[in-house]
């Protein structure tokens, strides 16, 4: 569950600052405030200070929303995965439990409204970089597209020794 605190925005590694941001979890419009796209996390505070960082790890999904019949403005959205630690504890209390679908993680949706539109690419650009700069280390397919991109250009040619 992400939880609302007093911290401290990012100083280093900001990619993207959008002030005048709507921030609004699991449908709860928590305020407007400042959206900071940093190299290692994504961070929402209001003017109070009160806020919320994100790791990159825990963010699923985050895409652009432009359909307005799904959600009255156009926003950021970004979807946390959690892991829940009372039902991951329970879980493993549990040896004869086979259930597979609950895997003891909790999914959180954010939507990120800025008041200016017109900076939602550049929030969402920012927003892949540095997603980028955090790959998951489960994800067979991109250590593996990483593998073979490395390789591919070094493979020894055979030569003939018949001659």
């Amino acid at each position: 569950m992400v939880l609302l605190k007093n911290l401290q925005p990012p100083t280093e590694g900001v990619r993207h600052e959008q002030a005048e941001t709507t921030a609004v979890m699991d449908g709860q419009r928590l305020g407007c405030g400042t959206l900071y796209v940093a190299e290692t996390r994504l961070s929402w505070f209001d003017s109070s200070g009160l806020g919320f960082s994100l790791e990159y790890p825990s963010i699923g999904l985050h895409a652009l929303s432009r359909d307005v019949s799904a959600y009255p403005q156009e926003h950021l959205y970004v979807m946390v995965n959690e892991e829940n630690e009372a039902e991951m504890a329970e879980k493993a209390a549990d040896d004869d439990d086979d259930d597979d679908d609950h895997d003891g993680r909790t999914i959180t949706e954010i939507r990120f409204v800025p008041s200016d539109k017109a900076a939602l690419e550049s929030m969402f650009s920012a927003m892949c970089e540095c997603q980028a700069l955090h790959p998951d280390p489960e994800d067979d397919d991109w250590t593996t597209t990483l593998k073979e991109r490395s390789t591919a250009w070094r493979k020894p040619v055979r030569q003939n020794s018949n001659a």
